[in-house]
């Protein structure tokens, strides 16, 4: 990794690889959707739901490659591991007021 993502992304992405639901939801607005690959979850209930099932529920591991960001958005590459998708992805986060207001997911 060459640099350091900004706070809110720094943050979510710890609380994923730490497997706490509890953090990784405080990191988005109340609003906050999860883009994953088209299909959207928005709100902590939603979000959760999605998470339980295929993000910290299978023990993601997330391993930053690179970073880059333009304006309010961060893009992570990522080596994805743990118990459900394993593989190269891209996360893209958009930051509103130091909340993550979207994560999208895209390979």
């Amino acid at each position: 990794m060459t640099a350091a993502p900004p706070e809110p992304v720094a943050r979510l992405v710890a609380a994923a690889n730490n497997h706490d639901t509890a953090e990784f939801l405080a990191c988005f607005t109340p609003d906050g959707v999860v883009d994953d690959w088209g299909r959207t979850f928005t709100g902590a209930a939603a979000i959760t739901e999605w998470s339980d099932r295929e993000f910290i529920g299978v023990s993601v591991a997330l391993d930053i490659t690179a970073i880059t960001t333009a304006g309010d958005e961060t893009t992570v590459r990522t080596e994805v591991g743990g118990d459900g998708y394993n593989g190269p992805s891209h996360f893209t986060f958009t930051v509103r007021d130091g909340l993550v207001a979207r994560m999208t997911i895209r390979q």
